[in-house]
């Protein structure tokens, strides 16, 4: 699969021939679904926290006697059962997060890259380099690329010029080449890797 190269200036920078071993894939919306699910679980907090009977703030003393009342037996006031009394299983911090193979997560990343570029929203663009950080180029620019919603992935490292002109450009995400993951590149419309970060990719997933 061959594709144009653009630079920042949306001129033609040449071609390039693309894997088909990571970008010619049949996507499979079962592969992508489980590796989003992972990702999502293990970004999971899990700070959610309620007062169990031991936890809450009334006294352990009983109520009222056992017999002769005409009511029902009755402990504390921090029984489940009263208005504030502590809750019954309720949540308590934990991990969400469960393991998923390292062969379904390289596949998954490689089907994600395989549907933008199957769908026509993958862009490789010549190199990063910027001789100045500033917002209001990078936003023309991408404004004549045609980037609204754009994941840009780089090397191993983002040029600094660059990563300070994006931060404040709404739409525009930039990640190194090891930080790709399936979730950030399927919530963009547009896919943009430099040529720098398609050699990384591929050797992290040949």
């Amino acid at each position: 699969m061959k594709l144009d190269v653009v630079n920042l200036q949306a001129g033609n920078a040449g071609e390039i021939e693309l894997n088909e071993a990571i970008f010619g894939l049949e996507p499979r919306a079962d592969i992508l679904h489980r590796v989003v699910r992972w990702q999502r679980a293990k970004a999971q907090a899990g700070t959610h926290k309620v007062k169990t009977r031991s936890e809450t703030s009334y006294s352990t003393k009983k109520i009222y006697r056992q017999k002769g009342t005409g009511g029902a037996r009755h402990g504390d006031r921090n029984a489940p059962i009263f208005r504030k009394g502590g809750v019954y299983k309720g949540p308590t911090p934990r991990s969400h997060a469960f393991d998923l193979p390292k062969k379904v997560r390289a596949l998954g990343l490689r089907m994600a890259l395989s549907a933008k570029a199957g769908s026509g929203k993958l862009i490789v663009l010549d190199t990063t380099e910027m001789a100045e950080a500033k917002t209001s180029v990078l936003a023309k620019a991408a404004k004549e690329l045609g980037w609204k919603k754009a994941l840009v992935i780089d090397g191993a490292e983002v040029n600094e010029n660059f990563a300070r002109a994006a931060r404040n450009l709404e739409g525009v995400d930039v990640l190194p080449s090891m930080g790709a993951n399936v979730y950030d590149i399927l919530r963009r419309d547009t896919l943009v890797i430099t040529r720098a970060g398609l050699e990384a990719l591929e050797a992290r997933l040949a």
